[in-house]
């Protein structure tokens, strides 16, 4: 039996425009081949490297890429759970280019270009393992009801020396002006940033060549930690997009200038973690932002959508939490969430309504990590706000002062292992993602759990070897 002619040929309504790359070529006669990168539900970029002559032809035609691609766990091994490995026959889908994310690399010699890839079926389907898609299908939900998201997420990292410490453990890289290495916490230090240069100023020039909306830098609560904000753009998937080419940029940035970026929730024990904190709020088909006051007051729509973000926290925390050291940030006056709660003005809470003028108002979810998918994410949160919106859920009075105080955990996972268990049984998680995705993602987590799991720590060596 032979693939029908038609299959191999049908285009989806999300791929980008062929004169998209027509342009890009003839306004880089210089770049010589093309990153190709499809983003996983572990949030890792894998594709391939094609050569300038190859591009047209994918724009034209997609490319062929085995469905096993999104069912490989966080070392790259295959898992079987997943259904898209030989229980499919490792079938090819069709990948298509992402409108508006074939952008040059000024940082490559000699030069190449990226374009981020989504996955599809023969026919021209969505790919329902892509996480790109279930982000695009909770927007489509909401846009249906006039409710237009408009989202901007915050990175957080830690630039760490290519070298190991004495002991073995990572340490902070070294500032380039001066050679200093960061030894204390010095958050809001503006000179910090200053003697990071020529690093900062390469970010912020490859950004605007990649046309990514990067603004304010702040050196943040830890030796060697930073952190970038991205503008917020009424487009959910170009937001998340966003924060994915940043990562990758910051990433390939500092392995040039001899240094790794580290995008670890915990990296160190006895400082900060980082976060991937997303900032939202929903206008109508005008542009109205329909989170802004009403009377002087909170608006009952963002009330709602608050509502269900604190609701559905327990069983998404496997989406903001994806990994073993993902559940060792949160914890008691961390500036990481540990419970349902939320606040007016209030870093030390799970959801966060800015100060700000009342026509710009939005909330902030904090929960998630930067090691978090930010499509997972962004489809969670965009699911969360639909279910509060819709069953006009209440969220309580808000947090005043420390929201760590007294703060009520029940329905909280109290780690990874049990955080999958819940995500497994939770139909909001179900929806939120899809039914294909949902289960490939609990396949994932429970292979990744496993090979955590049965392996020996030095700890327990130093603990157990000659002691029990």
């Amino acid at each position: 039996m032979t693939l029908a002619p038609d299959t191999l040929s049908v285009r989806p309504q999300g791929a980008a425009d062929i004169e998209e790359a027509r342009a890009f070529l003839g306004d880089h006669p210089e770049i010589v081949a093309v990153d190709l990168v499809l983003v996983d539900a572990n949030g890792i970029g894998r594709g391939k490297i094609v050569r300038r002559h190859e591009l047209m032809a994918i724009y034209r035609n997609g490319r062929h890429l085995p469905g096993s691609i999104l069912g490989l766990d966080v070392t790259g091994e295959d898992v079987e759970e997943t259904g898209l490995v030989w229980s499919d026959g490792d079938a090819d889908r069709r990948a298509w280019p992402v409108p508006g994310t074939l952008v040059a690399q000024p940082w490559t010699t000699p030069p190449r270009a990226q374009v981020q890839l989504s996955l599809y079926e023969l026919d021209g389907t969505p790919m329902a393992a892509d996480p790109r898609h279930a982000l695009a299908r909770q927007d489509e939900s909401l846009r249906a009801g006039g409710m237009n998201p408009v989202l901007a997420f915050e990175l957080e990292f830690y630039l760490l020396d290519r070298e190991a410490a004495a002991d073995g453990s990572p340490q902070p890289a070294r500032l380039p002006l001066t050679g200093e290495r960061p030894a204390a916490i010095q958050v809001y230090r503006v000179d910090e940033l200053d003697r990071l240069e020529p690093f900062v100023d390469a970010i912020y020039q490859a950004a605007a060549e990649q046309d990514l909306p990067v603004e304010t830098m702040i050196s943040e609560y830890a030796p060697g930690q930073y952190e970038l904000t991205l503008r917020h753009r009424p487009d959910a998937l170009r937001a998340a997009d966003d924060l994915v080419m940043l990562k990758r940029l910051i990433r390939a940035l500092a392995a040039r200038h001899g240094m790794i970026a580290c995008f670890m929730a915990k990296p160190f024990a006895g400082y900060a973690g980082s976060g991937m904190h997303l900032h939202a709020s929903l206008a109508d088909d005008d542009g109205n932002n329909l989170f802004a006051d009403r009377e002087g007051e909170i608006a009952p729509l963002l009330r709602h959508a608050i509502g269900g973000l604190t609701q559905t926290m327990g069983e998404s925390l496997l989406v903001f939490a994806p990994h073993l050291n993902s559940w060792r940030r949160f914890a008691t006056g961390s500036y990481s969430p540990v419970a349902p709660n939320w606040g007016l003005n209030n870093r030390s809470v799970a959801v966060r309504v800015p100060a700000g003028s009342a026509a710009g108002r939005h909330l902030e979810q904090r929960v998630a990590g930067v090691d978090a998918n930010p499509y997972l994410v962004g489809a969670t949160v965009l699911a969360g706000l639909r279910r509060g919106i819709a069953g006009a859920v209440e969220p309580g009075e808000p947090v005043s002062g420390n929201g760590y105080q007294n703060a009520k955990i029940d329905g909280i996972p109290s780690g990874w292992l049990e955080a999958i268990a819940v995500a497994e049984r939770s139909e909001f998680v179900r929806e939120a993602l899809g039914p294909v995705l949902h289960r490939v993602l609990i396949a994932l987590k429970r292979a990744e759990y496993a090979r955590f799991a049965a392996d020996i720590t030095p700890l327990e060596y130093r603990a157990y070897l000659e002691t029990v």
